[in-house]
This record gives structure tokens, sequence and C-alpha cells, in this order.
């Protein structure tokens, strides 16, 4: 028998499988040794030594310019408006070099004070005292006396910090202040000026007058210091500060508020009355010159006289205020007759010289000296006839310690009343601690009226 014919599609599979055609893969990656801990220290150094060095020349590039900078500011006026340099010498020399005159915009001015400022604080007892032309000064009397009158006579005052007014019977005061004049509050004038808001008065009601107490100038918290040691801390003398012009130390200077720099006149002689070119450095007991305060305003007082050293105070007004703290605090101006004791123990600071002809100290330096009375320092066989009302002589006629140069314009404090007080500026003297050639200071006493109405009339 022949076999049986299978039909030729019965034989195909019912699901027939594509060929497999070949297609390449992904590649795993091949694997790595991990790395030692070596390696990976090696890498962290080679990161850390590129970032150094990057700081390291933006420092020297930043320290580069900065000397840079103060030496073209130490030489010459940088005119904006024609974008030009001109030599320093010529700005302020009261002719116009920038065009539109910017050169002559910038500079220290002169003050002349022929007004009475209207308030102010009498005797150690600081009683508030008042001015008008017709009946003269007048004690303040603590009838119908409010918070805001003391708010309103500090603030004319300058300086405020929680202020504070105390009575103080008249039959304490001395002699001068016990039978008046007096003057009192009228009722509804909290906000008028003080001398302006008084009405005159035979006695005081109340039996006493006000005492002001307006900030917490002159206080700092002593530390024990090396005994006889020379060396300063600046938040014992907080109110210490270095003018500089092109970054080198110039002169002295004290903080009167945060604002406001007292100093002497002497210190802006020749070609120093360019504003720009000067800063206050506040708050350090090394000196240094980086940093500091920009200068607003240089005010001298317009009698100042070179040839016999009178009137010798000028004003400094810092750009913007300086934040108080512990290192940073305005000194006290003294009352209207304070009234120094004979001999009073004072204390000046600064980073002058150290000896005659010496160099200037790199740390703040301090010395406690005597007041001199007045015949004695105008005596002929001291400084005659050379010491004006406006000088106060402080040291030792034998020599040995004394301001120098370097000091100029800085502090001569008295303290009473649990705060410092500034009595003196340091202007002159021959030579430096020689015998009976002491120091003279500026007397601050006797120009409280031009310090308070250049602080109230400088716009």
């Amino acid at each position: 028998m022949w076999p049986a014919q299978v039909p030729e599609d019965s034989i195909q599979p019912l699901n027939p499988t594509l060929p497999v055609v070949p297609r390449p893969g992904r590649h795993r990656r091949p694997m790595t040794a991990p790395k030692t801990p070596k390696e990976k220290a090696s890498k962290k150094k080679r990161i850390i030594l590129t970032v150094l060095v990057v700081v390291v020349l933006l420092g020297i590039l930043v320290t580069a310019a900065y000397f840079i900078k103060q030496l073209i500011d130490s030489k010459y006026f940088f005119c904006k408006s024609s974008v030009k340099f001109i030599p320093i010498d010529k700005a302020c020399d009261g002719n116009n070099d920038c065009s539109g005159g910017e050169d002559e915009l910038s500079c220290l001015s002169s003050f002349k004070v022929n007004t009475t400022f209207p308030v102010r604080l009498m005797t150690a007892q600081q009683v508030l005292q008042v001015y008008s032309p017709g009946p003269g000064w007048r004690s303040v009397c603590s009838d119908d006396w409010a918070e805001q009158h003391t708010q309103t006579a500090c603030k004319q005052l300058g300086y405020t910090y929680k202020p504070k007014s105390t009575s103080v019977r008249v039959d304490t005061l001395l002699l001068p202040l016990k039978t008046g004049p007096f003057t009192a509050i009228r009722p509804g004038t909290t906000k008028t000026p003080i001398h302006q808001a008084t009405i005159d008065r035979s006695v005081c009601k109340s039996g006493s007058v006000i005492s002001l107490s307006c900030s917490d100038c002159g206080k700092v918290g002593f530390q024990d210091r090396v005994v006889g040691g020379s060396d300063a801390f600046i938040e014992d003398w907080p109110w210490q500060v270095s003018l500089q012009q092109g970054g080198q130390h110039s002169c002295g200077g004290s903080l009167v508020s945060p604002r406001w720099v007292i100093t002497a006149a002497h210190c802006f002689t020749g070609s120093k009355k360019e504003l720009s070119r000067w800063r206050v450095v506040s708050g350090r007991t090394y000196i240094g010159t980086l940093g500091g305060s920009y200068v607003d305003r240089i005010i001298l007082n317009a009698n100042y006289d070179p040839a016999r050293n009178d009137y010798d105070i000028a004003m400094m007004r810092l750009s913007s205020p300086i934040s108080v703290g512990v290192s940073r605090k305005p000194v006290c101006l003294p009352p209207k007759a304070f009234g120094l004791p004979s001999q009073a123990s004072m204390s000046v600071t600064g980073w002058g010289y150290l000896e005659e002809k010496g160099k200037v100290s790199p740390t703040l330096q301090k010395a406690s000296i005597p007041l001199i009375g007045r015949l004695k320092c105008a005596s002929p066989t001291v400084y005659g006839n050379s010491i004006t009302q406006r000088m106060i002589c402080a040291g030792f006629l034998d020599g040995g310690v004394d301001a120098c140069q370097g000091d100029s314009g800085g502090p001569l404090v008295y303290f009473a009343s649990s705060q410092w007080h500034l009595v003196g500026v340091v202007s002159w003297g021959v030579g430096c601690a020689r015998e009976r050639k002491p120091g003279v200071y500026s007397n601050v006493e006797e120009m409280l009226n031009w310090i308070r109405t250049v602080v109230e009339k400088t716009p």
C-alpha cells in the first residue's frame, strides 16, 4: 500500500518562531577598584591647597589695591566731574582746579560764635540753667517739671541716653546759686525748647532746682591693670580715637557723642584741609590703619590763633554715627564752673611719642598728671603771658611725664560723680616732659558755648 498523503501545511508548526537575529547588547562598564583612603585624602588636600592659593592671591591683590589707593589718595585729589587727578595741595586752596569747583566743596571750615547757647549745666551738681538776653542766666526750679522736659532739655545739650532728672534743694547749692535768680516751667510747654518754656520766679515754690544726667557718657568698667604700667586699654578710655590722614596716625581726639569728635585746631594746618583724606579710627587699643569712619565736617574755632595757640579746638562730624559699646563710648562734657580741685589728678591718653624726638607708640598709652594752677603756670619761670583763659596746664614741674607729639587733640579727663569728664584737649608745650615746661591743654569749659552751638547749627 502506498503511504497516506499528508497535506503540506499540516507539517508546519502552528506557531512558527521567527528567526532570531543576533543584536549587539549593552556593554557593562568594566569594574574599577575602589579608591583607597590615601588617594581620597590626597585629592582633598589638592582641593584645599588650590582654594588657599586662590584666597592668598586675592588677599594680596586686595591689599595691594588698598595701599595703592592710599598712596594715590595721599598725593592726589580725584575730580569726578572732569575725570582727572590734581595734586592734593591744590584741593582746598581757594582756587577751583576741578570743573564745578568740587575740589573746594569738601573742605574744613571755621565757625565763630557771637551768641550765647541758651541751656547749660552748672557746677558739679549739674544744675540746669537757661538764658535769655534780658534776665541772663537763671536756675530752673523743679516746680511743675515733667519727664518730657527732661527729654527736651537733654536733647538740646547733645548726646542723650536714658536721661533723668533729680531735685536738688536750694539750701544745699553753692553760695552763688542759692540766691537765684530762678525760673520755672510754664504748664503745657512739654514740647517747647526749655529756654522758651519758662517764667521768672523770685523763689522756687518747691524749694528745689533741677539737676540733669543726660547720658551714660564717661562711664567705664575698670579692670585690674599692672600697677605703675603705662599701657592702656581702649575699654577703659573708649572715647579715645585716632585721627588718620592717608592711612597715618596724625592726632588724637575724643568722642563726645556717637557722631561728634573734639580735637585740636592745629591738627589741620598745611595741606590737611580736604575732608576725604581723613578717617576717624575708634575702638582700638593697638593703632591700625584699616577701616575707620568717614568725615563730612571739620570745623575749626574761627578765633584760633596759630601764633599763640589760643582757641586751639576743632570738631569733626562723622558721616554716620558710631555704635556705642564697651570700646566706643562718648566722654562727658564738663558743666560750667566745674570747680577742679587744686592739683586734681587727671589722665591723658594717646598713641604719641614715648619720648621727645621718638616715634609713635603702637599701643594706647596713659599717664596720670596733676593740675597746675594758673598763677604758677603763667609765672615768668614757666610760660609767662603765653597762658590765656582758654588754656589749662597739667603735669609735673620737674618733668618726666607728659603728652608729646602725636597726642595732639587727645583727651585730658577728670573723674567725678562716677563719670569721666573732658576737661582739656592736648594743645602745646615746649618739648616733651621737660623741667618747668608742662603740657598745655585747651580749656574745654571755656569752649562749651562754642561746642554746643556748633553741634546745634551744623546742618
